[in-house]
């Protein structure tokens, strides 16, 4: 038996915002807003966290930060802020743009990224097409890219005031460098801005290798 309600459902309320872009990874997300957007940009994705979790990206300069969105039965909480819909969500960033996360960082959240960025009708006219005979087949062709630039890894770090060694997970985006408590956490322990840095040297004095 199926039936049609004139209410519609939270699904199709979240696919008519035009600024959702569903299964979105969080570096994909970062890749976009750093080479694509601008400061104040934002859009709403997926959290890796499971149902009824997402993440709000939103370019801050030449970062990126995340903040958690919770679907609830009530609405969405966002915040310390809870919202009946996701109507009064999206009045609340168009009102109140204001955002201030855990760093201390104050971020205006100003215009959101659509998912549907539409291509340039511009396209080069093909002249040549055999010039070149290569000899390979079309399973010699494996698609393959370069990550977007964001490296990430363990490294060991030597605490500053207790001298010992602890394990972190760090990542590097463009002149940013952060690290976490471990790789499953969202929020880093610090975050270093590399445009301040004169310089990078090995440091010997530790006993270890590729100490910097």
């Amino acid at each position: 038996m199926s039936y049609y309600s004139d209410t519609p459902s939270v699904d199709d309320e979240l696919e008519s915002l035009g600024w959702y872009h569903f299964d979105l990874s969080r570096h994909a997300a970062e890749a976009i807003l750093l080479s694509n957007g601008k400061d104040g940009s934002y859009l709403l994705r997926n959290s890796h966290e499971g149902p009824g979790s997402f993440a709000l990206s939103v370019r801050a300069k030449d970062s990126v930060k995340h903040f958690h969105v919770t679907r609830k039965s009530s609405g969405y909480a966002f915040g310390f802020n809870e919202f009946a819909s996701l109507q009064d969500f999206v009045s609340h960033f168009a009102n109140q743009p204001l955002l201030g996360s855990e760093t201390g960082t104050l971020i205006v959240l100003k215009c959101p990224y659509p998912w549907r960025v539409e291509e340039p009708s511009i396209y080069e006219s093909v002249r040549v097409h055999t010039a070149m005979q290569t000899g390979r087949t079309e399973s010699d062709l494996v698609a393959n890219a370069p990550s977007f630039g964001t490296k990430e890894g363990y490294l060991v770090k030597l605490g500053a005031v207790v001298k010992n060694w602890k394990q972190r997970w760090f990542t590097l985006n463009r002149n940013e460098l952060k690290y976490f408590k471990d790789k499953m956490f969202d929020e880093p322990i610090r975050t270093l801005d590399l445009t301040a840095c004169s310089a990078v040297q090995f440091d010997y004095s530790k006993d270890r290798v590729n100490c910097f």
